[in-house]
This record gives C-alpha cells, structure tokens and sequence, in this order.
C-alpha cells in the first residue's frame, strides 16, 4: 500500500511519533479512502519542503486557494507509487525546478489540519512531509496552483504564512539535521 512508508519511519520528536500513531490508525480505518481524495474527505497528502542543501532557504508557493504561503505539495495522483513520489512530483510541478534532489523515502513530518471551504470537498488533510534539495541558484517557475513561488531565509518567512508552518519547518530541519 502507498502508506506503508509511515511504519518505517520513526520520528526524533516525542510529538511527532504521536500523532503518527494517529495517521496509522486512521489509514488501517479508511482503508483506499486514506489515500483517495474522491472517496472521502479527509485523506492523506503528500507535501516538500524544498530546501538549499546548506538549510538557510526554502521555497514557498503563495497558494491560491488558501491565500497564504505554504510549502510544496498535494493530493495523491493515480501514477504515484508512494508518499514520497507524489511529494516530489508535486515539487518539481509547483515550483517548477526539475533538478531537484530528493531527500529520501522516508518522510520529515506529519501535520493534520482543517481546510476552509475554499477548499471544496476536502476537509481533513493528513498531510506527510518530505524533504528536497535544490541548487542555491534555482529560479522557481509559477504553476497554475500557486500565484507565486519564492525562496524565503528559513529565519524569516514571509508576511501570510501561517503559523504552523513555520513550525513544521523547524521539525522538518531539526529531522534533517538529526540525519546528517
């Protein structure tokens, strides 16, 4: 199944390994709706933060929907083999570098949250987050999901960006710098 990477993966952050547990019992309970957006509302999502190899940048999308900005990332695609590979495909489509350097299979975080009715029928994402790296020189292209894609100092993230995800960038670099 698409979701057995959250098996494998054990966090470094006592939180973290919680709410893991959570997505566990939620896909063992949802069954295909777990990663299948048209069959439920609350589903997994595959999410990147793309990240200069030496951890000073990342880039961001102001994504459209939302009106905020997030990192890269999305719903599941019939063609995705794993988590891990809709998180990349969705890095490369919204920011439009195709040398990205994957960071690995396994994923950085996980983050559940509720969704605004901008967002339609979804209203749960179970989110799962990776890691990419891209050249310090990489020049971000705008797709049709966001209205701009910039690279931000992970210190000083844009004016918009909500909260949690300046929280998930600090576990999401706190779990590559583990790792290193």
């Amino acid at each position: 199944m698409i979701s057995d990477v959250l098996d494998e993966w054990t966090p470094r952050s006592p939180d973290q390994a919680a709410l893991l547990e959570e997505y566990r019992a939620f896909v063992a309970a949802s069954g295909a709706a777990a990663v299948d957006r048209s069959l439920a509302p609350a589903h997994l999502t595959a999410s990147c933060f793309v990240l200069t190899a030496d951890l000073s940048r990342v880039l961001l999308c102001f994504h459209r929907k939302g009106q905020f900005w997030v990192q890269l990332g999305g719903h599941l695609e019939p063609d995705d083999v794993s988590l891990a590979d809709a998180a990349y495909r969705e890095a490369r489509e919204e920011g439009g570098i195709a040398d990205l350097r994957a960071g690995g299979r396994l994923p950085v975080d996980v983050h559940r949250h509720e969704l605004a009715s901008a967002f339609g029928r979804c209203r749960t994402h179970w989110d799962v987050g990776f890691v990419a790296y891209a050249p310090a020189d990489a020049v971000p292209v705008v797709s049709d999901e966001s209205e701009q894609v910039a690279w931000f100092d992970v210190d000083d993230l844009p004016a918009g960006t909500p909260d949690d995800v300046a929280v998930r960038l600090r576990t999401v670099l706190d779990e590559v710098l583990a790792t290193r």
